[in-house]
């Protein structure tokens, strides 16, 4: 019997103003993509200079990392002026002409909101910290040490230590998740939900087609700082405090939901906008599903199922396809194998596999997933995780949690444009912030462009068949019975079906899906695109196919 996914036989057509429903967006992470000044940090006129590139590639849209003013003790996450851009990346003439060369190229342009927190240089941390009755006073999170003077409560930052912070000024400590350089915002206030509205405003009326809200999780605390409980996480499996408690109070608190509905009736007055939530933890499915539900919230969810496995398994992929059902009122997911704060899946994931081989099944499998693939820069060049020394380590997290995170910084090294070219054509920089991993110029763009069996040359093959076959968009999914090393699913809407299937194991797996669809054809594995012939009787390992059912072709 077929497992079959529930109420996700009818297919949600994409509308215009829905152009997002399985749109495939491309993550640039501005800093490393691509400098026009040689000062060695990547640039939005780099940008405006690799939309041709982006384009070519055939994604629906691309999604910006932080380019905010900020002193970047976060590298753009720390945002000191919310309604600015940081000098180093350039200024709104440069931003307005990405908007306008990316739309007229076909593309459409998400930016990261940063609401949680924001720097300790921000003008509204600056007043509030300045007494106790001013105006801002309870924009963040204040509150008074306990009688010995310890902090209110035993809530760990992400970054290693305690989440409270003493201020001398107010003679209180506040809050902060992530660095003490980032105070929380006190999301609580309404005050200070109609501020940040006020930014969300501003970047629509800019142009920009919607956003990715990081942290989001983190926007708001149990007001009465109870402690947390203890994770009793094995310390073999602890690399920070932050792991040893259940995040019970600090984060994920029940008004949250709230506050996004407010964000979505803001967004409502600009048709045809997107919205994509962050939510990390151990365990974040249900926010997930909450801050997406009824159509009244948010779009969808970024998915962290992948962003941290060790290994890619069908168990994984089963699990994760299985929890967004379509069921009645749930919202859309997303899906990435990497981004700039995990280490790059081809390298946790090849295994005794060559990068390249692995590089295209996972393209092939996050292409086919019921949702929206975020390609992040480098994944189509089949980029592994740059080696950074220690020494050249930059990321707070890495330097404190030292051997035992693999950091951020490798997942964002510079992008290798040029093989022969100083900085691999991403800097004429003497020095670029980040070391650019020599192994990765020779996965440069012009060597690989000129290549056609070449990573980036599949990448573009596939994401252009894509496009010709709607069910991988929009489409229904239902899962097929097959070996438990095996994932298939045949993707359907009133276009016609796709059947796709991998064995995610390191052994053949005896098994087809040809007695079922005896007429398939297939149109994509991971040795190359639009082949001619059937689906195959065996699967071999690490191996993937697109096929097309009942005549319809690529």
């Amino acid at each position: 019997m077929n497992q079959q996914i529930p109420n996700s036989l009818q297919a949600v057509p994409a509308t215009q103003d829905e152009w997002w429903r399985g749109a495939v967006l491309y993550q640039i992470y501005p800093r490393s993509f691509r400098d026009t000044n040689g000062d060695g940090i990547g640039d939005l006129k780099g940008i405006v200079e690799g939309l041709d590139y982006v384009a070519s590639l055939g994604v629906d849209g691309i999604w910006i990392s932080p380019f905010f003013t900020s002193p970047m003790k976060d590298f753009g996450y720390d945002v000191s002026d919310y309604c600015g851009i940081d000098p180093s990346f350039g200024t709104f003439e440069d931003f307005d002409r990405i908007i306008e060369k990316a739309h007229g190229l076909g593309l459409k342009v998400i930016i990261d909101q940063v609401y949680s927190h924001t720097s300790d240089q921000h003008a509204w941390f600056q007043e509030s910290r300045q007494d106790r009755t001013n105006p801002k006073a309870d924009w963040y999170v204040w509150a008074d040490a306990k009688p010995d003077g310890s902090p209110p409560s035993n809530w760990q930052s992400v970054f290693g230590g305690s989440a409270w912070q003493w201020d001398g000024p107010r003679k209180q400590y506040y809050l902060h998740n992530f660095l003490t350089s980032q105070p929380d915002l006190n999301l609580h206030n309404r005050e200070v939900q109609d501020a940040v509205l006020e930014v969300t405003k501003f970047w629509l009326d800019r142009g920009v087609d919607g956003f990715r809200l990081d942290a989001l999780n983190f926007t708001m605390h149990d007001p009465e700082l109870r402690d947390n409980p203890p994770s009793s996480l094995p310390l073999d499996q602890v690399t920070r405090p932050f792991d040893m408690q259940i995040k019970r109070y600090n984060q994920s608190h029940a008004d949250i939901p709230l506050f996004l509905e407010r964000i979505r009736a803001t967004l409502d007055q600009y048709p045809g906008r997107f919205t994509v939530a962050e939510v990390g933890g151990p365990d974040p499915l249900e926010e997930m599903k909450a801050f997406t539900a009824d159509g009244k919230r948010l779009d969808s969810a970024y998915n962290f199922d992948f962003l941290y496995a060790e290994k890619l398994t069908a168990a994984l992929v089963k699990k994760s396809l299985g929890q967004w059902d379509g069921s009645a009122g749930e919202g859309w997911p997303s899906w990435a194998f990497s981004n700039h704060d995990a280490p790059r899946a081809v390298t946790r994931w090849h295994g005794s596999f060559g990068h390249d081989h692995v590089s295209r099944l996972m393209l092939l499998l996050l292409t086919s997933l019921r949702g929206n693939p975020f390609i992040y820069q480098g994944e189509e060049l089949g980029l592994p995780q740059g080696e950074v020394a220690f020494e050249d380590l930059l990321d707070p997290e890495a330097i404190a949690n030292w051997p035992h995170t693999l950091g951020r910084d490798g997942a964002r090294t510079p992008l290798p444009w040029r093989a022969e070219a100083p900085n691999a054509g991403f800097s004429d920089a003497n020095r670029t912030w980040l070391k650019l991993d020599p192994a990765h110029a020779q996965r440069a763009i012009d060597r690989q462009a000129d290549d056609r069996e070449s990573m980036l040359n599949f990448t573009r093959r596939l994401l252009h068949l894509r496009r010709e076959l709607p069910a991988l968009a929009a489409g229904d999914i239902e899962l097929l019975d097959a070996p438990e090393e095996v994932v298939a699913f045949v993707r359907t809407d009133p276009s016609g079906c796709v059947l796709c299937a991998f064995n995610l194991s390191d052994g053949q797996i005896d098994w087809t899906a040809s007695d079922k669809f005896p007429n398939a054809a297939l149109v994509a594995s991971e040795q190359g695109v639009r082949p001619s012939g059937q689906i195959p009787s065996v699967m071999a390992p690490m191996s993937g196919y697109w096929a097309t059912i009942g005549g319809q072709r690529g």
